[in-house]
Parts: C-alpha cells; structure tokens; sequence
C-alpha cells in the first residue's frame, strides 16, 4: 500500500550565515541528516623519488649508492617507516665510512627515531666507540636520553663497553646521571652487569670521574649494597675503597 505520507525534499547542504540559520531552525532529526562538509586536509608531501634508495644503501652501507642518491636530490635527513635518518641506519649497521662521509655533510647526529634512539645514543649502547666517536666531532649532545631516560654513559656501562665508557668520560657527560628507573651509570654496572673484569674496570673508570659511591636507587640501595647481595667481591671492594657504605 503506497504511503500518504509526502516525501522529503533531499537537504541541501549547509553553507554560509544563512544556510546555518535555516539549520537552526529544524528539527534535530532533520539537521543530524544534513551533508556534512569538511575542511580538506593537505595531504604531506611526497618523499623524494631517491629517498628510499638513500635509505637503503645508508642501511646496507653503501657509500657510492649514498653518494648516488644525495646527488639525485634525496634529502639527507630523509626518514624511513620507523623515522629512522639514513645516518641512524649506518649505526645500526656499524657502517663507519657511511657514519664519516654523512656526519661531513652536516647529517643531525641528534636526530632521534620512534623509539629515541640516535646515531649517538645508538653508538654507545652498541659499543661502536668508533662512531661514538664521530658523532662527538659532529657535534653530539651529551644530555640527551634514550626511551628510558638514560644517557649515552649507562647502557655503555650496562653492557660492559669498556672504550666507549672510557671514551665517555672524557667529555663533560653526567656521571651521575639518573634514568626513569632510577639508576645512575654506577648502579647500571653494578646490577646489570657481570661482575667481571669489564665490569670493575668501569666501575674503577666511573668512581675515577668521581661517580657518587652512594648515590642510591629508588628503594635506597646503594652500589656496594647491591655488590654484596650479587657476591660481586671485587667491585664491592672498589666501591668499599672509595668511601661505599
């Protein structure tokens, strides 16, 4: 049975003062089914053609292919999917003449990716001393921190990285710097690391740069607390010698 009722005219859309008075002046029903018009968003630009071969040759360490690609226009701070800058990737795969020749062009050696790594922070977890190194020369802060609030100093100590340490430590960094877990450089290498011989000479090298002995962590162990509960004899030693309780 056809229905008596009139059909609605379609709605026009609402634009302008007075389109917007005329909707203010119907039901709800009725302005809850008008077109809706929205700003057009600018799309981002698109990469450059040579970027993504400028990303995969810095990955690969490809020199001439980087060199190929910059020269095609790719920008040097292109990043991948992960933000991660050509100069990051060479980290990533020890790349060192790559790290040299794009440092010289003035590639940021503070740009950080997703996770906050840089090409600095990156080498002084690796151990790359190499690189630490070059990023220094380019200019390296030394006061910026990975995801977990650490500066380059403590994952070096975390994992026994001798020469990065040792090579740390000549610059102004802060020994007594403390990460979101609440660990200095010295607690890193006490807790996390083995005790071994790797371990003491950087718990000697930190306590040498006048590292607090007793700076404690959250829960207020302090360094030579943790030693003796890990048995770490040795590093307890150093860190009794050096005025530890």
């Amino acid at each position: 049975m056809p229905s008596s009722l009139p059909m609605a005219p379609a709605a026009a859309p609402v634009t302008g003062r007075r389109g917007l008075r005329a909707a203010l002046a119907l039901p709800l029903a009725a302005v809850l089914s008008l077109p809706l018009i929205t700003a057009a968003m600018t799309p981002p630009a698109p990469a450059h053609p040579a970027a993504g071969a400028l990303l995969r040759a810095a990955r690969e360490g490809d020199l001439p292919a980087v060199k190929q690609a910059l020269a095609a226009g790719a920008p040097l701070e292109s990043r991948d999917a992960d933000g991660r800058t050509p100069l990051l990737l060479a980290t990533h795969g020890h790349h060192l003449p790559v790290v040299r020749w794009l440092t010289g062009r003035g590639a940021d050696v503070n740009a950080q990716d997703r996770q906050r790594d840089s090409a600095f922070l990156l080498a002084g977890a690796r151990g790359y001393t190499d690189i630490v190194r070059a990023t220094l020369r380019a200019g390296a802060r030394l006061d910026s921190t990975n995801r977990y609030g650490g500066t380059a100093l403590i994952p070096a100590c975390h994992h026994g990285h001798v020469d990065t340490v040792r090579l740390l430590l000549s610059t102004d960094i802060d020994v007594d710097h403390v990460k979101h877990l609440g660990w200095t450089a010295l607690l890193e290498a006490v807790i996390l690391g083995d005790g071994g011989p790797a371990h003491q000479q950087i718990v000697r090298l930190l306590l040498g740069r006048r590292a607090q002995p007793n700076l404690a962590d959250r829960d207020g162990v302090t360094p030579l607390q943790h030693a003796r509960r890990r048995d770490c004899r040795a590093i307890a030693e150093l860190l009794r010698a050096a005025g530890g309780r």
